[in-house]
Order: structure tokens, then sequence, then C-alpha cells
């Protein structure tokens, strides 16, 4: 299995692991391994549930990598697309956007065995999982992207609001506030908090989800899914095209980004 995402198959439970030391980002070329990885137990019916989680010790995903966004930022620069082209693509979706989808919208129960850092990327791909659990720890669970100049631009403010509330995902987003995993557990982030480890109390939700007739299942998620007023596509697609717009635009959050990479690649400093 390739070196950024490993595959584990156990009867009806598969479990991917996200490996990319020594800081645990998620980047382009873990993203492209995950899609494929996502594709092949979409369509395998001998899976019925399917666990995500860190390989990198302390860390879910840390964060999507800053430095790949800087690169984005520049190659927009220098292609000359207009407002309306900008949002347009986001319109049309991206690498990100299509393997978060797909965890999304699989017809069958995902879950996310948060087992350190989620925050950014991160935690947005976390909010694409159906359940949510996390180990106790010292660790940080969030989106601070609003830190460095930027806004969450993988689905972070359409999803987390639908989860908790417009008027807390408001301030977390805004504020930049990431949480431990108590509070994160208080707040709805997550479901539950288990004090051993994250995957081992996902293995036992897994089987119990294993043993249900799939079919029933599928159904109750499609159905779940589709209650938000707004269609998600289209907020994630003015997510995109905003989130496009802003890092070719905003002369601020490029810099804030840069000292972010300059000063030690640590995302939670005021």
């Amino acid at each position: 299995m390739s070196a950024l995402v490993r595959l584990e198959i156990d009867g009806a439970i598969a479990t991917v692991t996200f490996d990319n030391p020594p800081r645990g980002y998620m980047n382009a070329a873990q993203v492209a391994e995950l899609g494929d990885v996502v594709e092949r137990l979409a369509a395998d019916d001998a899976v019925r549930v399917v666990i995500f989680t860190g390989g990198v010790p302390g860390v879910f995903v840390r964060h999507y990598d800053v430095a790949e966004i800087v690169a984005v930022a520049d190659r927009i620069k220098s292609s000359g697309s207009t407002r309306d082209e900008m949002m347009a693509a986001g319109k049309r979706g991206n690498a990100i956007s299509a393997v978060f989808d797909k965890v999304d919208r699989m017809p069958k129960p995902t879950i996310a065995a948060i087992n350190g850092f989620a925050q950014g990327g991160g935690f947005e791909f976390a909010l694409c999982c159906d359940i949510r659990i996390a180990e106790s720890g010292d660790y940080r669970i969030g989106l601070p992207e609003t830190n460095i100049g930027i806004f969450p631009g993988a689905g972070g403010t359409e999803r987390l609001p639908r989860l908790i509330g417009e008027a807390r995902a408001l301030e977390l987003i805004l504020r930049g506030r990431t949480v431990g995993p108590a509070e994160a557990g208080v707040l709805g982030l997550v479901h539950e908090v288990t004090p051993g480890p994250a995957l081992d109390r996902a293995r036992l939700v897994a089987a119990e989800l294993a043993r249900m007739p799939a079919g029933g299942i599928a159904e109750a998620k499609a159905l779940v899914k589709r209650t938000a007023e707004r269609p998600l596509d289209d907020a994630c697609a003015e997510a995109r095209g905003r989130f496009s717009v802003l890092i070719a635009d905003d002369e601020d959050a490029v810099t804030a980004m840069q000292a972010f990479l300059d000063g030690g690649e640590d995302i939670n400093k005021r």
C-alpha cells in the first residue's frame, strides 16, 4: 500500500490510516492516494464500515499543508484568472472536494477515530465522516484558518454550522479557536470522547454497525444527508471559489501563511 495512506481490511471493517510523518499534514499526494482507496472501498460490498485514523503519533491529520496553499495562490495569480473564472472553477470542484464528497456520500458508515491533532483540512475531513470519536489527550481540534488570513475552504464553513448551529460555528471559525477533546465533546464537534485509544472504540462501534442490514443503513444515511435546506454542493462550490479569490487577491492572507511557515508552523500561535 502507499506511503501516505495505509489500508487494512478485517472482515467487514476497513481501517484507513493517514501516515505522513513527521508532522502529519494532508497534502495533494496524500489526497490522490486517499481518493483511490475511498473509490475502492465504496465499490467493495464486503466492506460494511470504514474507519479513518492517524498514523503519526499524536496526530489524526494536523491540517492541510499551508506551503501547498501558498503555491496554489502563486499559480492562480500567474494564470491571470478573473474572479468569475475562479468562481466557476469552484463550482467544478477539485481533487480535495472530490474525495471529501465521496466520503460524505459513501453509502456505508464512516468513522473518524481522532487520535490527535485534527485541525483545518484535517478536521474538515473528519466532518465528512458520519461518526467522530476522539480519545482523551493534550491536542487540538477545530478550524484555526483565520489565524493565518484565510478561512476553511474545504467545506468547514458549510459542514460545521450544519453540525453545531450557525452561532457556535461562527464563534469558533471567526476566532480561529481550536479546542481540546473534552470541550469538543461538549460543543458537539465529536460524538464522544473515550479515555482509551479512539481506534479501539471505533472498532467496537464499527462492529455494531457491520451487524446491521446494509440497505437500511445506506438509505438512512442518504436521507439524513439530504435534509439541509441549501444544497451542500452549491454551498461548498461557492466556498471553493471564494477561497481561490482570497488567496489570489489578499496579500495579508499570503503574508500570514508565509509567516506561519517561517515561524515553525505552529498554527495555534496568536
